[in-house]
């Protein structure tokens, strides 16, 4: 049996099973082996721990989504804003993720530096979208309207044009992931089903 680490040093960037980890089944050697490919992606020999795997943020994110969802609306701005925080962090890492597998870098540096502009990025959205949000449900007195969600996906939206420095993506980012919050806000108001049962 080839030793695994040895092969991932003679090709450190042709590594497409990064995006594949969940596949992975558990079991010993299995996180070692998810380490392995997460270091050749990032051009390292050595294993990089399996806390830079897509499935642990994804993971992550769903948690803390629900802690999002589980916090009053317009109450403990500083909880809310950590969780949308983390949520935006989470999504950088596996977009990171996919970029580094799909389009390798040329060193170790380059890597490091895409994976913080899209991770900081992320994570930059969400703080804003989570205390725009709570802030407006505070002062507007209405804390379940999706008003609220409207108005905090459209500052996430002028927070991503403000990083890409174009009045174009503000605008259309603001639009787009205003209506898009508000949208989730509303189906989870009115209990609506992305996938309903079907009727037999």
């Amino acid at each position: 049996m080839r030793d695994e680490g040895a092969l991932l040093q003679r090709v450190p960037f042709q590594v497409p099973e990064f995006v594949q980890e969940a596949a992975d089944p558990p079991g010993p050697g299995s996180c070692r082996r998810r380490g392995l490919r997460a270091a050749a992606a990032l051009g390292r020999g050595e294993p990089a721990g399996c806390t830079v795997c897509g499935w642990g943020c994804a993971t992550m994110a769903r948690s803390l989504l629900h802690q999002y969802w589980d916090l009053p609306e317009g109450t403990e701005c500083h909880r809310k804003a950590y969780a949308s925080t983390s949520v935006g962090g989470a999504a950088g890492l596996i977009v990171s993720a996919y970029s580094i597998a799909l389009k390798p870098p040329a060193s170790f540096l380059e890597g490091v530096a895409r994976t913080g502009r899209y991770t900081f990025t992320a994570a930059a959205i969400g703080a804003i979208f989570g205390l725009t949000t709570c802030v407006s449900a505070q002062v507007r007195g209405k804390p379940d309207d999706p008003l609220n969600y409207l108005i905090g996906g459209c500052a996430g939206g002028l927070t991503l044009g403000a990083r890409a420095h174009s009045y174009g993506i503000g605008v259309a980012a603001c639009a787009y992931m205003g209506l898009t919050a508000a949208l989730v806000k509303m189906g989870q108001l009115e209990g609506w089903e992305v996938f309903a049962e079907p009727k037999v």
